[in-house]
């Protein structure tokens, strides 16, 4: 697997566009998007094949840079589904899908640096700038405007001229770089799926207790993240010799907090009745996603519960700050995987 960089990255890039491969079952895209909110909270999908992501918020989550991002993407994508991407990185959505379709398949990461967008931009073809089609490119031929640097050089008012009025301006705008569409979450996958694989068969009932509470709270977090709550629970256990248990339950009211989800996932995991079963691998997915502003308000007495909601928001706050892994439940940090 090799990564791609024309460009240092020397700015905060702040725009993903990825491209999963033609004809990837829905199924696989869908999950490809899981794998997107897992990086960052703000995902558009783009179907039926690729993904916008906002990394402003993403990078200070995960302290890292943008292409690092798109290298971790990648690898995450290939290991877990067999799904290679191709990703590009850049400051708005013009130059991150430009950089993102000169990646040759199967898949590579191509980061653009902010202050070197439009000289970036300059030498490519002009047909290879995002949104702009055959005809428009056919158009700036017949006018002797075969790259990107000769469109942005061109005043804006010929551009329209050739190319219509609003066509040619937009044209004319992301030729120099200049792109202000937000990145707008739309279309999150119906689930949202946590896993945890064991480096070994695992028969010890406290280290998969703990195994299990520590994807209780990624997926918590990852819902609450993406401002949604789950309705239903799956969860899938995996044996040695590739025997398989799976159960669904739905939660008595529609939640993303810990508290109600890990409930839900100990009681699916008693029902599995484990006794002496080698464990190699278990998930688990929140089904039948709502938006968590469509979840009613429950005035409650429970002075204790209210107390733990508190809580959970101020270790949310804390991992966005210092990272995911500085705060949780103490059997988290004994966990088996």
């Amino acid at each position: 697997m090799t990564t791609k960089e024309q460009m240092p990255v020397g700015g905060v890039s702040s725009v993903m566009h990825v491209r999963c491969p033609d004809r990837l079952p829905e199924e696989a895209y869908r999950r490809v998007l899981e794998e997107l909110a897992g990086l960052s909270p703000v995902v558009q999908a783009l179907p039926p094949t690729a993904a916008l992501v906002e990394l402003k918020g993403a990078l200070r989550y995960h302290g890292t840079d943008a292409r690092r991002l798109g290298d971790i993407l990648r690898v995450r994508t290939l290991s877990r589904l067999g799904v290679d991407v191709r990703v590009g990185i850049g400051p708005s959505i013009t130059v991150a899908a430009t950089a993102s379709a000169q990646i040759e398949p199967p898949g590579g990461v191509l980061a653009v640096d902010p202050d070197q967008a439009a000289r970036w931009l300059a030498p490519l073809p002009v047909d290879a700038l995002h949104g702009i089609g055959p005809r428009q490119a056919n158009a700036l031929h017949d006018y002797g405007i075969h790259t990107v640097g000769l469109l942005a050089a061109v005043d804006p008012a010929t551009v329209q001229r050739l190319l219509g009025g609003r066509a040619g301006r937009l044209a004319a705008d992301r030729a120099r770089g200049i792109d202000p569409r937000p990145v707008i979450p739309r279309t999150l996958p119906a689930a949202a799926t946590v896993r945890c694989a064991f480096d070994r068969h695992v028969l010890d009932s406290a280290a998969v207790r703990a195994a299990l509470l520590d994807m209780v709270v990624q997926l918590g977090l990852l819902l609450r993240r993406r401002g949604q709550a789950a309705r239903a629970l799956t969860l899938t256990l995996k044996f040695a010799g590739s025997g398989g248990w799976e159960k669904t339950r739905r939660l008595t009211e529609p939640s993303a907090h810990d508290e109600d989800l890990r409930g839900l996932a100990y009681r699916l995991m008693d029902a599995a009745g484990l006794q002496r079963g080698r464990l190699t691998a278990l998930a688990l997915k929140g089904e039948d996603l709502i938006d968590a502003d469509q979840v009613a308000l429950q005035i409650s007495l429970d002075d204790a519960r209210e107390a733990r909601l508190v809580a959970e928001e101020a270790a949310d706050r804390i991992r966005d700050k210092f990272g995911a892994g500085v705060i949780g439940p103490a059997a988290v940090f004994r966990r088996a995987c």
